[in-house]
């Protein structure tokens, strides 16, 4: 697939040096480690790899999962859904729709949100921006 910010694997491991594993390689945080999950700060929350803006920190809730999740991106074009049926199991991949860097997974188990999904995603695949 082609996206809108394209670079060799070899670029994309010298910028991100520690994130490639998440960003490029679909790696995952551990658990409870990231450092935006306990983020409240208001502002947005942007892909690691191209800095576009994902989501909104007023979508941003605890969903007890021990990664930052969310109930929807800023625009439903942000994402790029993708099914992932790794680890004997089938789930919704999500990654930037700019660069296409992993992101996390979405599950659709939160009836506590007004859509009841959880983007369940890696700090790491994250940038912060606070709002001014």
């Amino acid at each position: 697939m082609t996206y809108k910010v394209n670079k060799t694997e070899e670029q994309w491991r010298e910028e991100l040096g520690l994130r490639y594993s998440v960003l490029r390689e679909a790696g995952t945080d551990r658990p409870w480690s990231g450092a935006l999950l306990d983020e409240k700060r208001e502002g947005t929350y942007r892909c690691g790899g191209c800095s576009t803006e994902l989501f909104k920190s007023g979508t941003k809730f605890d969903s007890g999962s021990g990664w930052p999740s969310f109930y929807e991106a800023i625009d439903p074009d942000a994402v790029e859904l993708r099914k992932d049926g790794s680890l004997g199991m089938m789930r919704t991949e999500v990654v930037c729709a700019t660069c296409g860097s992993h992101l996390g997974h979405l599950f659709d188990d939160a009836p506590q949100t007004p859509t009841g999904d959880r983007f369940c995603l890696n700090s790491t695949s994250l940038e912060f921006d606070e709002a001014n």
